[in-house]
């Protein structure tokens, strides 16, 4: 079925929320999921399927980068028939005003990554989230009393980029931070006709210098994690 996904056919459920960090599936699978099975221990990437609320929904580790999320994405779609992916990841703000903790919705994925350019030809590819399960996530969070931004992710190639300034330029367009997955989400989805949206909580700022710790990063941005458990079809 797949080559790095160890469940049959049918133990993922059609939604899936989509961590790079497995430790962040395992959390959420744990504390705010009911009956959660791990069906997925490959290279360590749990993958979780339970219910919320009475729905069935999955939570798959992905790991970090375009890549590692692209193999993902691609054998949750082709071998198990997921319909829709909701990341649940954290992003370094670059707008000053953004909070440590704060949620946004990746309305569209900007990027560095050469995958879009070798797909379509040498030619820009703009990748955007699902109009209808942004709107839901963002109704929904204002239901929840929680504070939300909305706008374009930045998702990079490399974590540590040697020009100190090189998110200046995008800050200057409205871009609300870097993260490394979005931009392949939305991109492979849109080729497969599937739901796709990215809500991210600020893990540190890139022009304050505010910043979270690795536990915090793994047990206390809950408000994505519901956003997304409350949406999923």
């Amino acid at each position: 079925m797949s080559v790095h996904i160890g469940a049959k056919l049918g133990d993922i459920a059609e939604t899936v929320l989509l961590p790079g960090d497995p430790l962040r599936a395992k959390f959420v699978a744990e504390n705010m999921m009911e009956d959660a099975v791990c069906y997925n221990e490959v290279r360590g990437m749990h993958g979780y399927t339970g219910t919320y609320k009475g729905k069935r929904v999955s939570i798959q580790g992905a790991g970090m980068g375009i890549p590692s999320t692209s193999i993902y994405v691609n054998e949750l779609i082709e071998a198990y028939k997921v319909k829709t992916i909701i990341r649940v990841g954290t992003f370094g703000s670059i707008q000053k005003d953004m909070k440590v903790g704060q949620v946004a919705l990746a309305m569209s994925a900007s990027t560095d990554s050469n995958i879009n350019k070798i797909r379509f030809n040498g030619q820009d590819y703009g990748p955007a989230a699902d109009f209808q399960l942004l709107m839901k996530a963002y109704n929904t969070a204002k239901e929840l009393g929680i504070d939300v931004e909305v706008g374009n992710i930045f998702s990079a190639d490399s974590f540590y980029n040697p020009n100190p300034d090189w998110w200046k330029v995008w800050a200057e367009y409205g871009v609300l931070g870097a993260e490394m997955e979005s931009s392949a989400i939305y991109t492979i989805a849109a080729k497969h006709k599937i739901k796709a949206l990215s809500v991210l909580t600020v893990s540190d700022n890139i022009v304050t210098g505010h910043y979270s710790s690795a536990k915090e990063r793994e047990e206390s941005f809950t408000d994505m994690a519901t956003i997304a458990l409350e949406i999923a079809e």
